[in-house]
């Protein structure tokens, strides 16, 4: 599927499904559970109902309801003290998430397991999991000589007679064996030595302790500490807002002459991508978030407050911007492509994560906001994104504004494609935008394109 993205307005309402983070977790949990557990307004993404497909393997059961909509009620019977070794093959399909999280639980039993997944899980590096997994006394290896990914094999069970040390840059795999600690006799141990996405961690953190395990972790993320084992109980939870899918009409509104209003915004804190929103209005953006009714109004260009929705860095020490995404960096492809729309330097800092992802974002960001005109620079772990504005600080049109449009590969990645269809958004009249591969979006954002048409994002689907 290709989608033509081109200038418009932005205008009305409109809801981003659950937090494919929160979903996944409760499903494991729950799969995990003495009872029947009700997840409400779960993210019906292909990563979600990947994991949905994949927990019966382990003894649990699932039912997905009347509707696979966002808004609708999963009920999972959880396996309890019946919980077993998964009995086939778990194709984790796309998710991450479900391959990271799932594989520590695996190997809490005696017997063999293997991992598998698409394409592109099967160039994921698992290395720093099959490492992991051995320190705890599994015998854990890659099926593939030579490779660093996928098929995993995994023969456990593993124990917490050994601290695991590991560096703990993807914070998935971590919270995996936190979640299997439940599982473990004693204290699971884990030291990381550079932790990132850490918000990540204190999610799992919040979900353990209210199925009643113990969790400690220090102020650094540097020691985690997990009692075991624990039979969870079944439980009832409402799935929050996903930030992360926040970010796309967030942008889309910023480069564009709109007024939106997104509902049901999650202010809970567990999610850290919602610190987007400090970082735009660093730049100057137009942010109104109501915490109280649960809403954030975006404005941008003509429609913003002072006429002109001018992002720029030139309030800014330097005249630059230096941002930190360890703590959140799926925001990155968000970012990198309203990057283009401010005018200065943007310095997106601390994203080495990134180049193990769907694909690697570094790279994909740098070749592809290239070919649309954007001045970008590469480091390993780091990109700089030398923009303009659309716009004069008077709110005439500003001549160095020279993206333009092309076609361009989403990798079949899922933040890549939704971010490249915003930016085409924000072009000049005549331009447009065409990314192929578009369908990918379903694996975070089912529905992306119809949702955004509804607002007045006039994409068009080949």
């Amino acid at each position: 599927m290709k989608t033509i993205s081109s200038n418009t307005t932005l205008s009305g309402h409109i809801t981003v499904p659950g937090s494919k983070s929160h979903t996944i977790r409760a499903l494991l949990l729950a799969s995990l559970a003495d009872g029947t557990s009700k997840i409400h307004n779960p993210l019906p993404s292909a990563d979600c109902l990947s994991t949905g497909n994949a927990i019966p393997l382990i003894g649990a059961k699932i039912d997905f309801g009347s509707s696979s909509e966002a808004g609708s009620t999963w009920t999972v019977k959880g396996a309890g003290k019946n919980v077993h070794l998964p009995e086939n093959v778990v194709d984790v399909g796309n998710s991450g998430s479900l391959l990271y999280f799932m594989s520590p639980i695996a190997a809490t039993f005696e017997g063999c397991s293997i991992f598998t997944g698409d394409a592109s899980i099967r160039k994921r590096p698992v290395t720093h999991m099959v490492d992991a997994l051995n320190q705890l006394g599994a015998n854990a290896y890659i099926a593939r000589p030579g490779s660093d990914s996928c098929p995993m094999v995994i023969n456990g069970p593993i124990n917490t007679k050994n601290t695991v040390v590991t560096d703990g840059r993807l914070s998935q795999y971590v919270s995996g064996m936190m979640m299997a600690a439940t599982r473990m006799d004693g204290t699971l141990k884990i030291q990381l030595t550079d932790p990132k996405e850490t918000p990540y961690l204190t999610m799992t953190k919040k979900w353990l302790e209210k199925a009643g395990v113990t969790v400690r972790m220090s102020e650094d993320f540097k020691n985690v500490e997990v009692d075991g084992p624990v039979q969870i109980k079944a439980f009832d939870c409402t799935i929050p807002s996903d930030w992360e899918a926040v970010a796309f009409p967030l942008i889309a509104a910023l480069i564009t002459d709109s007024e939106i209003t997104i509902d049901n915004i999650d202010g809970s804190g567990t999610q850290g991508d919602e610190e987007i929103v400090n970082v735009l209005k660093h730049l100057g953006a137009d942010i109104e978030w109501n915490r109280e009714k649960q809403f954030i109004t975006v404005r941008g260009l003509k429609k913003s407050r002072n006429g002109t929705g001018r992002l720029t860095t030139e309030e800014l020490p330097g005249k630059e911007l230096h941002v930190n995404l360890s703590g959140f960096p799926d925001a990155v492809c968000a970012l990198a492509a309203i990057a283009c729309f401010t005018e200065g330097t943007i310095y997106i800092e601390d994203i080495g994560v990134c180049r193990r992802k769907e694909t690697d974002r570094i790279k994909v960001l740098r070749e592809e906001l290239t070919k649309l005109g954007a001045s970008v620079e590469e480091g390993e772990d780091f990109l700089v994104i030398h923009g303009h504005s659309p716009v004069k600080a008077d709110g005439s049109a500003n001549p160095e504004f020279v993206l333009h449009g092309a076609e361009i590969e989403s990798y079949l990645d899922h933040r890549i494609a939704m971010s490249l269809a915003c930016l085409g958004l924000g072009l000049k009249e005549g331009q447009s935008v065409a990314v192929k591969d578009a369908e990918c979006c379903s694996v975070s954002f089912p529905h992306f394109f119809e949702k955004m048409n509804g607002i007045g994002a006039n994409f068009k689907i080949l």
